[in-house]
């Protein structure tokens, strides 16, 4: 292409040359701007989304820039331009074609890795399911530095296939010396494209840490305990571990609040008293119901469980503490037993005693107190 538009100019003076490809490049890079870019930013105002803003926005200057500099470009090959200056075609090529790519190549670069940033803010701001996106700009960046750095080398005809071999044995190197590194970062994109947590879930670790996910990094997760205590936890040990989600996939949470009643007791009444009070407590949620379970017989009580719902899993423990506290209030003002095991005592064959029949002594001299035990509403006892 370069090689046409040079012989479209073949036959001109220099000066004639020169004035074209000027009115050619600034006038093209001004339709650019004035025609191109500004009735494409029309079209996108109209739209819902904001990705094609960004890109507009984005590709506005290095549009320009290129038209506009690659007059410059063009001039540098023209032979007859070439031929009228005091310096040689290498010179030339050096100072002013060369750079005039090199403007190029970082402006658009700036411009794709501009646009990659903002299009990960955007996505950001759509939910904290995608919180992780910074990763991926992080990477982008890494990328367009490297294809920017190779383009420029290969422009001045650099060689880079040594730099390569030498970039492939550090990369062996780094690779053993910051495998944990890689580990984690590798390991927290597993983790996102398995959607396993993200910002404000409750998180229980297979190790015991549990706590709010407040931040998701390049390298790990930090946890919020109940006890307002920060745990970092490396991503590359998440992945590995079984996690346990309690805000996924809805934040609210059922509790469990095991009762115990005295044999004899109006289990009808009960349920009905219990399950009011867990309808009147402001942490528990309406929907579904609170019920009751009668589990088992115990040994010294009926078994029951209490049912219900709460907004989230940090709310359970507050829940449970008011609960108990409602529930032993009522059931001590109703007259309602909660059993305890109880034990008797028969002592026979006191010291000092003298009516009744006599006892056999004991084989062991001074042991003539026995205990024994018996078993009243399911209670144990072992012979001391």
């Amino acid at each position: 292409m370069l090689d046409a538009v040079t012989g479209l100019l073949d036959g001109l003076a220099a000066w004639q040359a020169t004035l074209v490809v000027l009115v050619l490049s600034l006038g093209g890079a001004l339709v650019v701007e004035m025609v191109l870019i500004r009735g494409a930013s029309h079209l996108v105002r109209r739209t819902d989304t904001k990705f094609d803003n960004i890109a507009v926005r984005n590709i506005r200057w290095p549009l320009v820039v290129s038209v506009g500099l690659a007059g410059i470009y063009v001039l540098t090959r023209t032979p007859a331009v070439v031929e009228s200056t005091l310096v040689t075609a290498g010179q030339l090529d050096t100072f002013f074609g060369r750079p005039s790519l090199v403007v190029i190549i970082v402006t658009w670069a700036w411009a794709l890795n501009n646009l990659v940033t903002e299009a990960v803010e955007e996505v950001k701001e759509r939910g904290s399911r995608f919180d992780f996106a910074p990763v991926f700009s992080n990477v982008w960046t890494l990328v367009v530095a490297v294809g920017t750095a190779a383009a420029l080398l290969r422009l001045y005809n650099i060689d880079i296939t040594p730099l390569l071999g030498a970039a492939g044995v550090a990369g062996i190197a780094v690779g053993f010396a910051a495998k944990d590194t890689v580990a984690n970062f590798f390991g927290g994109i597993a983790l996102y494209f398995d959607d396993t947590y993200k910002l404000g879930d409750y998180i229980v670790l297979d190790s015991g840490e549990a706590g709010t996910v407040v931040e998701v990094g390049i390298r790990s997760t930090t946890l919020m305990t109940r006890d307002e205590v920060l745990v970092t936890v490396p991503n590359s040990a998440l992945n590995a571990a079984k996690i346990v989600n309690e805000s996924a996939p809805q934040r609210r949470r059922r509790i469990r609040v095991p009762i115990g009643v005295a044999y004899g007791t109006d289990v009808d009444e009960f349920e009905a008293l219990v399950t009011e009070l867990a309808q009147e407590e402001p942490l528990v949620l309406d929907s579904p119901k609170p019920r009751m379970r009668l589990r088992r017989f115990g040994d010294s009580a009926l078994e029951y469980e209490l049912l219900c719902w709460v907004a989230s899993p940090t709310r359970r423990a507050r829940a449970t503490h008011e609960l108990n506290r409602s529930i032993y209030q009522a059931l001590a003002a109703r007259g309602i037993e909660i059993p305890y095991p109880k034990r008797d005592l028969t002592v026979t064959g006191a010291p000092g005693t003298t009516d009744g029949p006599s006892t056999p002594q004991s084989p062991f001299e001074g042991d003539d107190v026995e205990s024994v035990p018996s078993e009243t509403d399911g209670g144990h006892d072992e012979r001391p």
